[in-house]
């Protein structure tokens, strides 16, 4: 299984923030690109083990404005 992350900008609070329809739990923000990347990579194998007991291994996918960022 694939998860995806799901990184937009919000211009009014000036913040990046994160989500995830197959992350329970997953909902982060950060002023740094870069923060919210560490930290979403730290927290979601922590989120799915805690909301999700024996989830499927898979990639993490990051997407932002419809295209693939990067994959853990």
């Amino acid at each position: 299984m694939e998860y995806i992350v799901k990184i937009t900008w919000d211009s009014d609070a000036n913040v990046w923030y994160a989500t995830s329809d197959n992350i329970p739990g997953l909902i982060m923000e950060s002023e740094s690109y870069d923060t919210l990347l560490a930290r979403v990579k730290l927290a979601a194998p922590e989120l799915l083990e805690l909301n999700c007991p024996g989830f499927p291994p898979g990639p993490i996918s990051f997407v932002s404005e419809g295209r693939e960022m990067a994959v853990l």
